[in-house]
């Protein structure tokens, strides 16, 4: 049973905690928020759990085995470290940290150590994610010609990050989780229209050598709120509507073949294809759920998880790439090719 303690229980923190409540092999042990009215609320929800005004109290608790991190982006790193180097297992809320540097910092403090470090970039254990992943990797999906994905809203604003570290994050995790493999180079142009508060429009493109195109629409500002992606291949298409309570993914057999036959070739290069859709059954489960139930998995076997500090490092690398491309216009940013590079 891993012993598991809770730093931060303002928007994110209560869904961790109700999950670690309910995942096998996990015990939620302890809550520490700075807020006494947030403690209030988790002592009456937990009456068992250890709470704490001071997350340095809980860390040095020798009973406490596994951190989860849930505040502002800009204490990741100060926590994270801190619990790795007293010998915690840290899942940490996305994005890791808010530099490269301080993520590779992270991952070495772990590795010395022999920790798990895991991000909790959620989207990835969702079933409507992993089915994709699935498709793809099975070539039901062909070649991926692009990936195509709307994220916005209207709200919610914050001080710390803009709507590409908040919203654009979550396609980077994605793309990488189903494609194996990061951009060569992106292109990002944002905009403010707040006084005072940091850029809350933005559009993203991102280039992979493999021809795969990603363009990412995120805003803060829409009337209505958009989840939805569409993912191009050589043989099917999709469309990933998040906001849908059920039929979440629709698979087109639709798409255009080149005419080999060179007489036709002279009249029309290409044909359409217009064949069925269907839709996917998909897992009821939380996609939380799974994801705890993985980083239990991940400390008990050793395992590497899927959201490994590596994958929260890129992702940040991808972040600091288009938040460069922003400051210069949308002039391209090159990346590396692929993970591990």
């Amino acid at each position: 049973m891993v012993s598991c303690g809770i730093i931060g229980y303002g928007y994110w923190g209560p869904n961790l905690a109700r999950n670690v409540s309910e995942a096998a092999g996990a015990k939620l042990s302890a809550i520490s928020d700075m807020q006494q009215a947030a403690l209030d609320r988790a002592g009456s929800r937990y009456p068992g759990v250890s709470l704490h005004r001071n997350w340095l109290d809980m860390i040095s608790d020798p009973k406490i085995d596994a951190v989860l991190v849930a505040t502002p982006v800009s204490s990741h790193f100060e926590i994270a470290l801190a619990a790795l180097q007293a010998g915690k297992h840290v899942l940490v809320e996305k994005p890791i940290t808010t530099t490269s540097a301080e993520a590779r910092t992270l991952i070495e403090e772990a590795d010395r150590r022999g920790l798990i470090l895991m991000v909790d970039h959620t989207f990835v254990y969702t079933p409507a994610v992993r089915k994709i992943r699935e498709l793809i990797v099975d070539g039901s999906l062909g070649d991926i010609y692009y990936y195509d994905s709307t994220r916005v809203n209207l709200g919610l604003f914050q001080s710390d990050v803009n709507v590409i570290w908040d919203l654009a994050v979550h396609d980077f995790s994605i793309l990488e989780f189903l494609l194996d493999k990061r951009p060569a180079a992106i292109s990002a142009s944002g905009s403010s229209h707040i006084e005072g508060r940091p850029e809350n429009i933005a559009h993203l493109t991102l280039f992979f050598e493999s021809g795969t195109v990603a363009h990412l629409n995120v805003n803060w500002l829409a009337p209505v709120k958009v989840r939805q992606t569409l993912i191009g291949g050589s043989r099917k298409m999709i469309v990933y509507d998040d906001m849908q309570n059920s039929e979440k993914i629709k698979v087109y057999d639709r798409g255009v073949d080149v005419i080999s036959d060179t007489e036709l070739m002279k009249q029309m290069r290409v044909s359409y294809r217009m064949g069925d859709m269907w839709a996917p059954q998909l897992s009821v489960r939380e996609a939380l759920l799974t994801e705890i139930t993985h980083f239990v998995e991940c400390i008990e076997q050793g395992k590497r998880p899927d959201t490994s500090g590596e994958n929260g490092l890129s992702v940040v690398e991808m972040l600091e790439a288009a938040m460069k491309s922003t400051r210069s216009r949308g002039a391209p940013v090159e990346l590396g090719q692929c993970r591990g590079e």
